[in-house]
């Protein structure tokens, strides 16, 4: 089945192409089949191909053709599929299913149902060409696809200028990143002759030596496009403005695919991190502070949307923590297992919001346990997963990272310290938001529970939450083996212990009363807190006043600069012969035959003074 992989990108392109070209022709049921069964038809190659391979568990490279051939430089559109390939395009063919699948009924009564789909369907497309690919020139493409497809649906409901403005955000911001990994890949080609992923990492390992500085600025340069893709300090704040988009479109970019492709590229180069020990601890601590700053955040918020897409933000820092302390297969596990409650928790906040006349307030809501019982069991079966709670899919990724960090030989304990903390933070405002909407005196009534279209994605991924931990994903011959150490006992005792506290502290605060930290909030301290925490610790206020401000003033000042005029001066010259000749054209025939005499009679003047000239 192996030769038919390059099929699996291209069935959702090829549907997009189709849904864009007869749009306006098409029924919604064929557009709804089109978006849907693209992405069915490629989750279904995606397990044909994945249970082929762990039959014979080799991994092997396809080559299409070549792309382009500039002297030594030939990179092809290749594919390279190996355990981690199959994780990755399984995640995304068959959590992106589900989302296409509850769309259909959570856009249809939308005016723009083809556009969604063709959008969607050429974001899966790019999403597994990035992870699809063998060299990092094709990889970039797939990455600078999804930049645009974000981008397109963010601002897919583009008549409210503010979602225009997120997805503009969401493209600048996310473009420092992709430039500074654009300098890594020429940085690689020119020190290593290749992009072609495995031979770059073989003669990087022949020509550099662990802590090099060469192999150090190349991994802080993939760095930068991994922190900027998968919305990590500093240039995370783009991501909860791109809560603008359709639910649906937060739960697959935002929380199961393309916020994880930074996560990707670094696993995917491991070969050249490990030769770069310094890059690897700025990994784990860029992770393991974002991981902090936006769990505290996401407990100050109330938009229910925001509060996951921080929740994201944290995550994915769990993730860098994994890759800076070497636990590769833990990071890529805790990928995948967020795949399935992140996107369980997107996708049932959007049916609270698609039932709830478009409310997004946590606190104009409540009661809902028994008018969405469907939504209810969503939430606290993915809230659970997202606690890290005993025996969900959450616990079995997250413990691994933490039992590896503690190990890491010299800031272990305190990597440790704050990935618990972290998971202490996520546990309380996980169950915040539970028993806040779920709980308590009903504000807002509910026109209904889900249908079946949104129901049924919401029961699988609820079963993939609670069993997805059992998985065994395939990527011991990826990367290094792992350190057979165990922490003591005790280590594993608390690790399991914390997030089990902040689900009790959650409870005694949200829903019983009987801790009542009122005096503590309405201190003045307090009250600095909230409002700093729920600004984003003020780093989008920062940002404002050091970049976007000057850059309006500084445009402001340069609208009138001279080099302006000239171009001016030319477009004032051409709307003058314009004029001219629009002036000339008066629809009578004798003027039009006495200026035909006349340029007749001036050309032949010019002619025989010119031939009289020459004898």
């Amino acid at each position: 089945m192996g030769d038919m992989i390059w099929l699996v990108p291209l069935i959702p392109m090829l549907s997009s192409i189709l849904l864009m070209l007869g749009s306006g022709s098409l029924p919604r049921v064929i557009i709804g089949l089109l978006g849907v069964c693209s992405v069915g038809a490629a989750a279904v190659l995606t397990l044909l191909v994945g249970l082929d391979f762990l039959a014979n568990p080799q991994p092997f490279q396809m080559t299409l053709w070549t792309w382009m051939q500039v002297g030594n430089f030939s990179p092809g559109i290749a594919f390279y599929f190996d355990g981690l390939t199959l994780v990755m395009m399984s995640v995304i063919t068959g959590v992106g299913f589900l989302i296409h699948l509850f769309s259909t009924e959570f856009m249809e009564e939308d005016v723009s149902y083809a556009r969604y789909f063709a959008y969607l369907n050429m974001f899966v497309a790019a999403m597994l060409v990035l992870v699809m690919a063998d060299n990092l020139l094709l990889l970039y493409l797939g990455w600078e696809g999804v930049g645009v497809c974000s981008y397109l649906l963010v601002g897919f409901w583009y008549q409210n200028s503010a979602n225009g403005q997120a997805a503009r955000k969401a493209f600048v911001v996310t473009r420092i990143g992709d430039t500074a990994m654009a300098l890594g890949l020429l940085l690689l080609f020119t020190q290593l002759g290749t992009l072609d992923i495995q031979a770059m990492m073989g003669v990087a390992n022949e020509q550099w030596q662990v802590g090099d500085t060469l192999p150090l600025i190349a991994c802080l340069l993939l760095l930068g496009g991994a922190v900027g893709k998968s919305a990590q300090l500093p240039l995370h704040t783009w991501l909860p403005d791109a809560m603008a988009g359709p639910t649906p479109v937060s739960a697959l970019i935002h929380a199961a695919t393309m916020v994880t492709a930074g996560v990707y590229l670094i696993a995917r180069t491991n070969g050249l991190f490990l030769l770069a020990p310094t890059a690897m601890m700025i990994v784990a601590l860029i992770g393991l502070a974002t991981s902090l700053m936006a769990a505290f955040t996401a407990l100050m918020q109330s938009d229910i949307k925001r509060i996951l897409a921080y929740s994201t933000i944290s995550q994915i820092g769990y993730m860098f923590l994994a890759l800076g302390v070497g636990a590769w297969t833990a990071g890529i596990f805790h990928l995948m297992t967020h795949a399935f409650f992140k996107a369980l928790l997107f996708l049932g906040s959007g049916a609270i919001i698609h039932y709830l006349h478009h409310e997004h307030d946590i606190f104009k809501m409540g009661g809902l346990r028994s008018k969405m019982p469907v939504t209810f069991w969503s939430f606290m079966i993915g809230s659970a997963a997202l606690a890290a709670l005993p025996m969900t899919s959450g616990f079995f990724s997250k413990d691994q990272i933490l039992l590896q960090a503690y190990l890491q030989p010299d800031a272990g304990p305190w990597l440790w310290l704050g990935g618990l903390l972290g998971a202490l933070l996520t546990a309380i405002y996980s169950f915040r938001l539970v028993f806040v909407v779920f709980f308590g005196e009903a504000k807002t009534q509910p026109d209904g529970d889900t249908g079946w279209r949104m129901a049924l994605p919401l029961v699988v991924l609820c079963g993939l939450a609670m069993v997805g931990g059992y998985f065994i994903i395939p990527v011991a011959e990826v990367f290094p083996v792992a350190s057979g150490e165990h922490p003591a006992n005790w280590v594993e005792y608390v690790s399991i212990s914390v997030p089990l506290m902040g689900l009790l502290l959650s409870y005694l605060i949200f829903h019983s009363g009987q801790l009542n930290v009122d005096k503590l909030v309405n201190s003045s301290l307090g009250q600095w807190l909230r409002r700093f925490w729920h600004s984003g610790w003020g780093i989008d206020w920062l940002y404002d006043r050091i970049f976007v401000r000057p850059y309006y003033r500084l445009s402001g000042i340069m609208v009138n600069e001279p080099i302006d005029a000239i171009y001016g001066l030319i477009v004032a010259i051409n709307q003058t012969f314009n004029h001219w000749l629009a002036e000339s054209q008066t629809g009578r025939m004798r003027w039009y035959i006495a200026s035909m005499v006349f340029g007749l009679i001036l050309v032949l003047t010019l002619a025989l003074q010119i031939s009289a000239e020459a004898l």
